[in-house]
């Protein structure tokens, strides 16, 4: 009887597999004609998969499956990204980077904390903790996009980078702030910096590591003879990476990214493929993280609560607006605009105060909360979920658009 269940469910898990790499395909095909990033179709055609539509889908967002889903996801769609990266570029940025990725998190807090505390009238520290969640911005949905719509360099690199970096910041801030809300403790700044340290330091240590010795065995000139397995390195690697980081309490996404970024610029390192070999990890990588934007993007509007949403519609949607156009604004102009180094223009600027989607990091932060039982996690859930619908829709349908208008648009 058992064994009945199970293959029942293993059936039903498959065949939800499969509608969602049918349609996925057909909305790749469709985002790619109309010209607008195809998480943008993943979504809105996951909605209409979800149980709440057409029930085509019925994934839970607390279930080991999808869990699975996002972490993997995330993390192979992050080491493309860093995959995609070039050092001589972030040389020239770096202190942007660190600075929007770190300082800017609090800022975005307090901003959008502030904010949540009028609009919404609840207490100031939960209104921090909405802030915190909603703070970090996704590689999740910006690699894709900038695969497809290509920018002058060190925007897009700059803006991909961050978007790795500050999911550790992001992290570190909501449960910090979590643990003052459920009175556990009190908030320490030397804490949080020693913790942010740690983890990010760790993950840059255990990515760096792992990505030499995945460029050793794939294209070392003597010791390369596991060249012909590259993707499967890849793919082992990625995993490794991520749970080697998340083993030394460090960050398995950083660790991940940085592992990208290492296997990326190889050539820097005195590693060389030859070109066939190069090729077939290329075009292996980039079909992978497509599948696996395909999955997460669909999963993640499939699983809207429209009932959730309906209650806090309102006031959510002022408080995601004054997210876009308030608080990420004042960051960037105070982290990005005090950077001499990096001579931004205001085109610049004004393109990376308005690329900044919320996607999977934003929505596993709200999940755990949800499932942590932590205070006002339910309301923090649903403004998720909007700023999640509004950042994707408007910003990332707008994206190249206004990279035009800025002058930033690499034209093919």
């Amino acid at each position: 009887m058992e064994a009945s269940v199970s293959i029942d469910a293993a059936k039903q898990v498959l065949l939800s597999f499969g509608i969602i790499l049918a349609f996925g395909a057909v909305c790749g095909l469709i985002a790619q004609k109309i010209k607008v990033p195809d998480v943008v179709i993943f979504l809105l055609v996951g909605i209409l998969m979800g149980p709440e539509v057409s029930g085509l889908i019925n994934i839970k967002a607390d279930s080991a499956l999808n869990q699975l889903i996002l972490i993997f996801g995330s993390c192979y769609i992050l080491f493309d990204g860093g995959a995609s990266l070039k050092l001589k570029v972030l040389k020239e940025v770096w202190i942007t980077i660190v600075v929007i990725a770190t300082v800017g998190i609090l800022i975005m807090t307090a901003v959008t904390g502030v904010a949540a505390y009028y609009i919404l009238n609840v207490p100031f520290i939960i209104a921090l903790l909405l802030g915190s969640t909603i703070a970090s911005t996704d590689p999740a949905t910006l690699v894709p996009i900038f695969r497809q719509v290509r920018i002058r360099e060190r925007v897009s690199q700059t803006v991909m980078s961050e978007s790795a970096f500050n999911d550790v910041m992001g992290a570190i801030v909501t449960f910090a702030i979590l643990a003052v809300a459920s009175g556990k403790s009190e908030f320490s700044v030397a804490t949080a910096l020693f913790n942010l340290v740690k983890e990010s330091g760790l993950g840059i240590l255990a990515g760096g590591i792992l990505g030499y010795l995945a460029a050793l065995l794939i294209a070392h000139e003597k010791y390369n003879f596991l060249s012909e397995y590259a993707p499967v390195v890849s793919l082992m690697t990625v995993i490794g990476a991520y749970l080697g980081a998340d083993n030394l309490h460090a960050s398995g996404f950083m660790a991940v990214f940085i592992f990208g970024i290492v296997l990326g610029n190889k050539e820097a390192f005195g590693f060389a493929m030859e070109k066939g070999e190069e090729e077939k990890l290329e075009e292996y990588v980039l079909t992978t993280a497509f599948i696996m934007r395909m999955f997460i993007f669909i999963l993640l509007g499939s699983q809207v609560d429209f009932g959730l949403m309906r209650q806090y519609m309102g006031s959510g949607f002022l408080i995601i607006m004054i997210f876009m156009f308030l608080a990420r604004p004042l960051t960037v102009f105070i982290c990005a605009g005090a950077d001499r180094r990096a001579r931004w223009s205001m085109q610049e600027l004004i393109f990376m105060c308005w690329t900044r989607e919320t996607g999977v990091i934003p929505a596993a932060l709200a999940g755990l909360l949800v499932g942590m039982k932590a205070p006002g996690a339910q309301m923090i859930a649903s403004v998720t979920f909007i700023a999640i619908l509004m950042t994707i829709l408007i910003q990332a349908t707008t994206t190249k658009w206004l990279a035009r208008r800025l002058g930033l648009l690499i034209e093919e």
